[in-house]
C-alpha cells in the first residue's frame, strides 16, 4: 500500500498493561502497610493462549487487506472515470457545482472520512468491550469483499455517479476493516506462552515490574514487525502477479482497456484477500474485551471515555500540545498532501495502470528499507522519539515545499512522471516512518495507566482532521477559476510548517513527564483520602485534594498511620 498502515503500529506502540495494584480505588491493608504483593497485569486463561497458526492466520489477513484493493486502485478507477466523462471542459456537476477531477475526489475523501468519525463514534467501543468485535470485523470484510468485486460492473465513463458511492463506502470499509482487526492485536500478543511466562515469574518475584512491561513491550514490537515484513513480501508478490494480468488484458491498447483492466486488478486482489482472511476468521481465539463499566452500553462507554479524556488532557499542557499540533494539524495535512499527490500522480500518468503498478512496487520496497533504516539509526546511536520525529516532520515540510513550488512553475512540482518516481522513494525512505513515530510520541505525552482514554481521543482527532483537510482543499481549487490542481500546497505547507515549529521548539518530553507525575500524584492522593473518608464514614470531597497529597506528603502519611 502506498500509505503506511496506522493502524497495526498503534496496536504495537499503544497501551501498556495496568497493574491493578495502581488503579484500585481503595487502599488495601497490605498496601496501606506498606507490604505490596504483585499481581500479573494480565490475567491469562489457558484457553486464550494464542498459537503459532493463530498468529500467522493474523498475518495472513494483514497481507490480504493491504489496501490495494479500496484504498488504492479504486480510488484510481474513480478519478479515471471522472477524466474520461469530464472531457475536454474537465469538469463535472457534483453535489449542486461544476467542480474539477481533484475536487471532486478531495471532496468524496473528506465526506467518506467525516462519516467514518460517525461510525467510529458508534462503533468503536465494540473493538475494546464485549465479545462483539470478531463478527464487526467478518461484516465489513463481507462489504469490502463485494464492493471489490462490484468494481467489475463499473468500468464505461457513464458509471462514474456509481463509481462515486463505490468509492467512499470502500474507504469505510477499508479503515473499518483494518481497525477492528488491528483491535485484536494486543490480546494477540499478551496470550503468547512467553508472555504467560513473565507474568508467572512477576507474581513469584523473579522479575520487576519493569522487567515484565519491557518484555510485553517487545511482545507486541515482535509480532507488528513480523506482521509488517510479511505484509510488505506478499504484496510486493501480489504486485508481481498483477503485471502478467495487465499484460493479458492489454491496458495499453485503450482507455477502454485500461479501465477495465483496473476493474479486473481490484477484483482480482479482492480475490487475494478473501482467501487470506478465512484462516483468520476459523482460528481466531474469540477473547472477550473489556467489560462495561455499571450503567453503560457499548455506544454510550465511547462517548463517555473521549468526555474523561477532554477533561483530564488540559491538565497535561504537553499532551495537550502535540494533540493539536502534531495529531491534528500535522496529521491532516500529510493524509491530505497523499491524497493531493495520488491525484497528480494519476493524471501526469494518464492513469497508465502498469506505471502506477510499477510505481507502488517501487514505493514499498523503499517504505520497507525507510521503515528498517529508522529503526537501525535510533538503535545504533540511541536517538529519541522526538528526535526521529523532528526528521520525519522535515521530510513532510518537503514534500509540501516541493508541490508549492509547482504552483508558479511547471518545471518540477510534481508535474513530470519522473518526480512520482522520486516522490514513491523520498515517501518511503523518510516520511512513511510518521505512522510509527505519530504513534509512539501519544505514548510518551500519555500518563500511565490513562493509555486507553487518550488513544480514543487522539484516535477521534485523528479520525475528525482526516476529513477537513480534502474539503477545504476541494474549496481551494473550486475557487480557483483555473481549477490550479497544485493550490492546495499553499494551504498544507502553512500547516506543517505551522505544525513544525510549535512542536520543535516547544515539545519537551522531559517537561511532559514531570506533567505525568504530578497528574498521577494527584490522582494517588485523591484516591488515598477518599478511602480514609470512606474508612471514616464522611461523605467525599474530592475538591479538597490538591497536587500536594501525594503518596509522599503528610496528609498521605497521615492516612497510612491512620489506617
Amino acid at each position: 500500500m502506498s500509505v503506511a498502515n496506522a493502524g497495526i503500529t498503534a496496536a504495537a506502540t499503544g497501551p501498556e498493561a495496568v497493574d491493578p495494584r495502581k488503579d484500585s480505588d481503595v487502599l488495601t491493608p497490605d498496601v496501606l502497610h506498606g507490604e505490596e504483593h504483585p499481581v500479573a497485569p494480565d490475567q491469562f486463561d489457558p484457553k486464550y493462549q494464542t498459537t503459532k497458526w493463530e498468529r500467522w492466520a493474523y498475518y495472513c489477513y494483514y497481507i490480504g487487506n493491504n489496501g490495494l484493493t479500496l484504498f488504492n486502485f479504486a480510488p484510481t478507477s474513480f478519478q479515471d472515470l471522472l477524466y474520461e466523462a469530464a472531457g475536454d471542459s474537465g469538469r463535472l456537476q457534483f453535489l449542486g457545482a461544476y467542480r474539477t477531477i481533484n475536487s471532486i475526489v478531495l471532496l468524496a475523501n473528506g465526506i467518506s472520512f467525516a462519516i467514518q468519525v460517525v461510525l467510529f463514534l458508534l462503533l468503536g467501543s465494540m473493538a475494546d468491550y464485549g465479545r462483539w468485535r470478531p463478527w464487526i470485523l467478518i461484516f465489513w470484510s463481507v462489504v469490502a469483499f463485494g464492493l471489490g468485486f462490484g468494481w467489475l460492473g463499473v468500468h464505461t465513463q457513464d458509471k462514474w455517479p456509481v463509481a462515486t458511492g463505490l468509492y467512499m463506502v470502500g474507504l469505510i470499509a477499508y479503515q473499518m476493516c483494518l481497525t477492528f482487526w488491528t483491535a485484536a492485536f494486543p490480546g494477540l500478543a499478551r496470550n503468547t506462552p512467553e508472555m504467560r511466562q513473565k507474568a508467572q515469574q512477576y507474581e513469584v518475584g523473579e522479575i520487576s515490574r519493569d522487567d515484565y512491561d519491557f518484555a510485553d513491550m517487545m511482545a507486541r514490537n515482535r509480532i507488528y514487525n513480523v506482521a509488517f515484513i510479511m505484509q510488505s513480501a506478499g504484496e510486493i508478490i501480489i504486485l508481481a502477479v498483477l503485471v502478467g494480468i495487465l499484460f493479458a488484458v492489454n491496458v495499453n491498447a485503450s482507455a477502454a482497456n485500461n479501465l477495465w483492466g483496473l476493474s479486473v486488478l481490484i477484483a482480482y486482489a479482492t480475490g487475494v484477500w478473501i482467501v487470506l482472511s478465512i484462516p483468520w476468521f476459523i482460528l481466531e481465539k474469540r477473547r472477550p474485551g473489556q467489560q462495561l463499566p455499571a450503567g453503560m452500553n457499548v455506544v454510550s462507554v465511547g462517548f463517555w471515555n473521549i468526555y474523561r479524556a477532554l477533561t483530564q488532557i488540559w491538565e497535561l499542557k504537553q499532551s495537550l500540545l502535540y494533540l493539536i499540533a502534531g495529531y491534528f494539524l500535522l496529521g491532516d495535512s500529510l493524509n491530505t498532501t497523499v491524497t493531493v499527490i495520488a491525484t497528480l500522480q494519476n493524471s501526469v500518468v494518464s492513469y497508465n495502470t502498469l506505471t502506477l503498478n510499477y510505481l507502488l512496487i517501487v514505493g514499498i520496497a523503499a517504505q520497507g528499507a525507510g521503515i528498517i533504516g529508522y529503526w537501525v539509526i535510533q538503535k545504533r546511536y540511541g536517538l529519541s522519539t522526538k528526535t526521529m520525529f523532528d526528521a520525519v516532520m522535515i521530510g513532510i515540510l518537503l514534500l509540501d515545499g516541493w508541490g508549492m513550488i509547482g504552483i508558479w512553475t511547471s518545471r518540477f512540482g510534481f508535474h513530470h512522471a519522473w518526480e512520482f518516481w522520486l516522490y514513491q522513494t523520498f515517501y518511503g525512505l523518510f516520511v512513511c516512518q510518521w505512522y510509527a513515530y505519530s504513534q509512539t510520541m501519544i505514548s510518551e505525552v500519555t500518563p500511565r495507566g490513562k493509555e486507553f482514554l487518550f488513544f480514543s481521543l487522539y484516535s477521534i482527532m485523528g479520525k475528525t482532521s482526516a476529513f477537513i483537510g480534502p474539503i477545504v482543499s476541494s474549496a481551494i481549487i473550486d475557487a480557483d477559476p483555473k481549477g490550479n490542481n497544485s493550490l492546495p500546497f499553499y494551504f498544507l505547507f502553512g500547516l506543517s510548517l505551522l505544525s513544525f515549529c510549535l512542536l520543535f521548539f516547544f515539545m519537551d518530553l522531559k517537561r511532559s513527564r514531570r506533567e505525568q507525575e504530578r497528574f498521577l500524584a494527584k490522582e494517588r492522593a485523591a484516591k488515598e483520602r477518599r478511602a480514609s473518608v470512606i474508612s471514616q464514614g464522611r461523605p467525599i470531597d474530592d475538591s479538597r485534594v490538591s497536587v500536594s497529597d501525594s503518596p509522599g506528603s503528610a496528609k498521605a502519611e497521615e492516612v497510612k498511620a491512620g489506617a
